[in-house]
């Protein structure tokens, strides 16, 4: 090696033109709380507890949720539906209780996958809080529930759906899509 490789040079300079090139680059920073940047359709964010468009609940607490969830972070009490509450819940057996441990979460969307009437699905456009006290991490359906004045739309809820509108537009058959809440 030459005197200027030992005294790593080179590699000194090399480091250098590096911070100087990303030093002139156009900055990447977003004002966040104000512009929120494009996560993507396969994003897995904040839970929610879909309803029909009827407004009631499609959770039927069968548990497969909490089966399939391999933190344990999702737990919850069946319970039967009684005469008058037909308005409220979609089958005979409902999630009395539904909670989420945030905290236990690891946001793999397994529990959205293992749902067979689509009640659980993890938003692709919204972040979990940050969490400021220890009783804001077990949310409970007061927090879960869809609001039926904001709903969660998508333009594909299905992987064949989002594959066949992607087909369309590389064909150019669609060119934009308005996006609906799950059917």
């Amino acid at each position: 090696m030459t005197l200027a490789e030992r005294a790593y040079l080179p590699a000194i300079a090399t480091g250098l033109a590096i911070t100087i090139k990303h030093f002139f680059a156009k900055k990447v920073t977003i004002q966040y709380p104000e512009v929120k940047r494009y996560l993507g359709p396969v994003f897995r964010g904040r839970h929610i507890l879909k309803r029909d468009a009827e407004g009631r609940e499609r959770c039927t607490a069968c548990g497969l949720c909490a089966v399939a969830c391999p933190a344990e972070a999702i737990s919850m009490v069946a319970s039967e539906r009684v005469k008058g509450e037909e308005n409220l819940y979609r089958e005979e057996k409902y999630a009395a209780v539904y909670e989420v441990n945030m905290l236990r979460c690891i946001f793999c969307g397994l529990c959205e996958e293992a749902c067979p009437k689509q009640a659980v699905y993890l938003r692709h456009d919204e972040f979990v809080p940050v969490f400021t006290e220890r009783d804001q991490v077990i949310w409970g359906k007061d927090l879960l529930v869809e609001d039926m004045n904001n709903r969660y739309t998508r333009e594909a809820w299905t992987k064949e759906e989002a594959r066949a509108l992607d087909a369309k537009r590389a064909s150019g058959e669609v060119t934009s899509v308005v996006p609906r809440a799950i059917p």
